[in-house]
């Protein structure tokens, strides 16, 4: 039986799986980052993985990490992530574990544990999109994970909606969706009242006129994304991850009456959205399934 490892490493996390080519997890396990200013936290890496292979009789045929940043070309380490994870960037896991490794973008590995075992399994075109603390995504065509120039493809949270907004991405777009969405940003757009989405959501669903109005703009916005997506991608199919899709209903059904707006659907063909079946272990579990397609 051929086993893989699978780590997705985060800022708080470091989570852990062994996985079967067929999708199995036999094993998993999870420890804080402890990210630090020296790199130390590497460590924790480190024995994450001498964990795993104890936890299998079978010989770890190759290792998936899936971590913020941009790959590089061979997917081998990652090329770029500034201000987090110092020690992160251009680091080579394969050399320490002498096990072949290949690393990927966290919210791609989302998109390649849905596209194996999840929601988009069958699919041959699809749009992931995370939306948690900031806003990512991932591309699939003809069945492909699509990296992209620079393996940036899929950085939905950095397309402009508002251009007349001031407020800044991370990377300089102004009025981006991940401003509009991400979770980092809510206690300025809520003036200070809400610090969580979710304390956002739970005055929704306590029918409070400000969180009604601040949590339908948004929704609003999410669903002007999703039909750009539809009118430029045309994918079969669109899933929603990360941490806000735990509002379930509360996030789909005014996201439908918004899609019934402004999608484009042509001979009354809709794309259909559904949220992701994995949630905290996407990162790992698409990890170990990619490094599983490497070889």
């Amino acid at each position: 039986m051929k086993v893989a490892i699978g780590i997705d490493l985060g800022g708080t996390n470091v989570k852990g799986i062994l996985l079967t080519e067929e999708g199995e997890i036999l094993a998993k396990h999870s420890i804080p980052t402890k990210d630090d200013s020296d790199g130390k936290w590497r460590e924790n890496v480190f024995a994450m993985v001498d964990y795993l292979k104890k936890e299998t009789k079978n010989t770890v045929e190759v290792i998936g990490l899936s971590c913020p940043g941009l790959a590089n070309e061979n997917n081998k380490c990652i090329s770029f992530l500034p201000n987090r994870l110092k020690g992160l960037e251009n680091y080579c896991w394969e050399n320490h574990f002498n096990t072949k490794t290949f690393v990927i973008n966290d919210s791609h590995a989302a998109l390649i544990a849905e596209s194996k075992f999840g929601e988009i399994k069958g699919f041959k075109n699809a749009v992931l999109l995370t939306l948690g603390t900031g806003v990512g995504g991932g591309i699939l065509i003809n069945g492909e994970l699509y990296q992209g120039q620079s393996q940036m493809a899929g950085h939905f949270g950095h397309i402009c909606i508002n251009p007349s907004d001031d407020e800044l991405s991370i990377i300089g777009m102004p009025g981006s969706l991940e401003y509009a969405l991400g979770n980092y940003s809510i206690k300025r757009r809520s003036f200070g009242r809400f610090h969580s989405t979710l304390e956002l959501v739970k005055a929704y669903q306590d029918h409070d006129t400000f969180a009604s109005w601040l949590w339908l703009d948004l929704i609003r916005k999410l669903a002007l994304s999703i039909a750009s997506f539809a009118n430029s991608l045309s994918p079969e199919i669109i899933v929603l991850a990360g941490g806000i899709t735990q509002a379930g209903d509360t996030l789909l059904n005014p996201l439908k009456d918004f899609l019934d707006i402004y999608e484009y659907r042509p001979n009354n063909k809709q794309t259909p959205i559904k949220l992701a079946k994995y949630s905290d272990m996407s990162g790992a579990i698409g990890s170990a399934a990619f490094a599983f397609s490497k070889i």
